[in-house]
């Protein structure tokens, strides 16, 4: 009895993928003769046609679109399986592929990933910036081997990946010196709705966390003036440094400026309840993994430093 081989699926797929036997033989460099012979053999064998021959072209059946699926699938864990092989070396050599929402990738895991290559540098890393969706979506679909994001997971992927805190940040509210609130130092929360505002866009986890932070205290987005929308944060600090708008942007972010006094963070004082109160506004740092995926000891090695807390953290509370 033939057995359907490694070789065999990979062939297939890169037919599958060209629609021709001639450019996916050259993409595999072996002979065109070679292809053929392999997705005969397996037509052959399971009694199927996997491709429709048009002319000089050709197309999926339905055989070979279920086949397509299966055999990417098979070549995605045998990657993996490799990958779990090679690094029975003492962690000597691999790579770590993470994905980092930018606020994280900034300004907080620099300091990790240098701490895990200085204990581990025959292990390469890339790294991907963008914004929580799309790291999330990234981990999800194996992407990446580790996400780190400030935002929340969507419920339709909450069932796929594993979320653990492994540190925290605090978000401020800022001004620059043209603004009003600048020399106040301080605001009621009824004042948020009385000046302008620079946002992030949708899908960043700062946005997420200020729109909850709003709820919670009890203002909808729509009651705020926005009049810009920008996709980091570094443009979002210096809109607000120069202009006369506020801004919610993370406290890791503005070190300098507020040490410079180019911004300045304004405390939010809630009098809802005949007591005033000072606000304050938390967010996790999120890790997040595929439940099912296989994680690798470089994973989990990274993992370690992740949840270590440095002894001078900036995060630590004084």
């Amino acid at each position: 009895m033939a057995v359907m081989t490694i070789e065999q699926l990979r062939i297939f797929l890169a037919v599958a993928e060209h629609l021709h036997f001639t450019r996916a033989a050259e993409v595999l460099y072996v002979t065109q003769p070679a292809v053929s012979a392999a997705i005969q053999n397996l037509e052959r064998e399971y009694s199927v046609r996997l491709f429709h021959r048009i002319g000089r072209r050709i197309e999926l059946t339905d055989a070979g679109k279920l086949l397509q699926i299966e055999a990417q699938k098979i070549i995605e864990q045998v990657m993996l399986t490799e990958r779990g092989l090679k690094e029975l070396n003492n962690l000597q050599r691999g790579q770590l592929r993470l994905g980092s929402s930018l606020t994280i990738g900034n300004y907080w895991l620099p300091e990790k990933i240098s701490q895990f290559q200085n204990s581990y540098p025959g292990i390469s890393i890339h790294c991907t910036l963008a914004n929580t969706e799309e790291i999330c979506l990234g981990t999800a679909t194996g992407q990446f081997d580790l996400g780190l994001i400030e935002g929340e997971v969507k419920s339709t992927l909450q069932n796929s990946l594993e979320q653990k805190s492994v540190a925290s940040d605090c978000l401020q509210i800022i001004v620059g010196k043209n603004h009003p609130w600048y020399h106040q130092k301080k605001v009621l929360l009824s004042e948020l709705t009385q000046t302008d505002w620079v946002m992030r866009e949708a899908g960043s986890g700062t946005q997420q966390q200020f729109e909850e932070a709003l709820l919670s205290w009890g203002i909808k987005q729509t009651q705020l003036n926005i009049i810009l929308i920008l996709n980091t944060g570094e443009m979002v600090k210096s809109v607000v440094e120069t202009g006369v708008a506020a801004a919610g942007i993370s406290e890791l972010m503005i070190k300098k400026e507020l040490k410079l006094g180019s911004l300045r963070a304004i405390q939010i004082l809630d009098d809802r309840n005949g007591k005033t109160k000072t606000l304050e506004w938390v967010r996790p740092f999120l890790k997040l993994k595929h439940r099912e995926r296989f994680q690798t000891r470089i994973c989990q090695a990274f993992e370690e430093i992740l949840e270590t807390e440095p002894v001078n953290s900036y995060l630590e509370k004084v």
